[in-house]
């Protein structure tokens, strides 16, 4: 079986720098109170209710549902690392939680996280219209099976004020080494908070940017239709996209030799090191896919978000099928990456 989600294979517009959309919605049952409320009983009529809708789907949508307590700890923090489910809902405990998601991952649905539904759309590359499009026919098919909690008013009720409305958060993650490298990236970020839109690391809310990898989404989900925050999101995407071409172009005709030597060193450092932090991994893979884009260094089969999931500590012990410590986990990252970036280079 494929080990990786059919998003991370980097096909789409702009996927050299836009490396996923995605379109997520929250919806809630009506006359059910929000999941940090729920009694065990309501819980499990929920969960009933939420796995039927989906079983009746299944044919139509490819989708599986699965109880999270059903679920290893090494297994759940692998789709958190796919970014499939967000860091918080594995947190115990996971009883009366599930997750439903299709053949090829791109579908993922959390059942009890911070609101009944969480319905998500994840594609390669910048592609939030298309993501819209079949987020918005799997909620119809959805409301036409479940009761959702719904005011003429306010749109979507939802357990946090500030998702009611559309409920809809449409967002983009993108790699921009170049404008960080060229001091532009807190310049533009300061832009994107005055236009009403929030960046955040390479795990959503609270989580750091490393690999110069960020998360660009809408603030509020209320006063505008879907449609148009999801087009000011792509005109802002496309407008980053720009100002990282030009950056890399920059650097690339005014300090071409300090771009070599960043590029050559994280490339010696990761067919060579023995041991190897998460961190330092991304932080060089970031490096070395700059170089690859710029044609400093030959192209991998394997993706850069492919290899960035190489580095994540749930894949490593899901590929070794036990449990690591950290020192074991750097020990077989920095082997996993040497021998698999090698072998990949000679057979391209």
């Amino acid at each position: 079986m494929d080990p990786f989600s059919a998003w991370m294979q980097a096909k789409g517009p702009d996927a050299d720098i836009v490396l996923s959309s995605r379109i997520r919605l929250a919806r809630n049952l009506k006359d059910t109170v929000f999941p940090n409320r729920l009694t065990d009983d309501v819980a499990e009529k929920m969960l009933h209710q939420v796995e039927q809708a989906v079983n009746d789907l299944s044919r139509t949508w490819q989708m599986h549902f699965e109880r999270l307590d059903h679920l290893s700890p090494i297994d759940r923090q692998v789709l958190v690392e796919k970014h499939l489910i967000s860091p918080a809902f594995i947190e115990e405990p996971v009883k009366y939680r599930a997750i439903a998601i299709d053949e090829r991952e791109s579908i993922s649905i959390m059942v009890n996280e911070e609101d009944h539904l969480r319905i998500q759309i994840l594609l390669s590359g910048l592609q939030l219209e298309e993501a819209w499009t079949v987020a918005n026919q799997l909620d119809d098919a959805l409301e036409r099976r479940l009761d959702y909690a719904y005011d003429s008013h306010s749109g979507y009720l939802t357990a946090c004020p500030t998702n009611i409305g559309t409920a809809m958060r449409a967002s983009v993650m993108v790699h921009l080494p170049a404008l960080v490298l060229t001091r532009q990236a807190s310049q533009v970020f300061t832009t994107l908070a005055q236009i009403g839109m929030v960046v955040r690391g390479l795990y959503g809310e609270g989580s750091d940017a490393v690999g110069n990898i960020f998360q660009i989404s809408n603030q509020v989900s209320l006063g505008l239709s879907e449609e148009e925050f999801i087009h000011n999101l792509a005109t802002v995407t496309q407008q980053i996209v720009g100002r990282e071409r030009h950056a890399r172009q920059y650097l690339q005709h005014n300090a071409g030799v300090m771009l070599a030597d960043r590029v050559d060193r994280a490339w010696g450092l990761l067919t060579h090191a023995h041991i190897m932090t998460s961190e330092e991994a991304l932080r060089l893979l970031s490096e070395v896919k700059l170089g690859q884009d710029l044609g400093l260094l030959p192209k991998t089969k394997s993706t850069f978000t492919q290899l960035t999931l190489f580095t994540r500590p749930g894949f490593l012990q899901s590929q070794t099928g036990h449990e690591l410590n950290a020192a074991e986990r750097d020990q077989i990252r920095a082997q996993f990456l040497r021998e698999r970036l090698r072998e990949e280079v000679q057979s391209v």
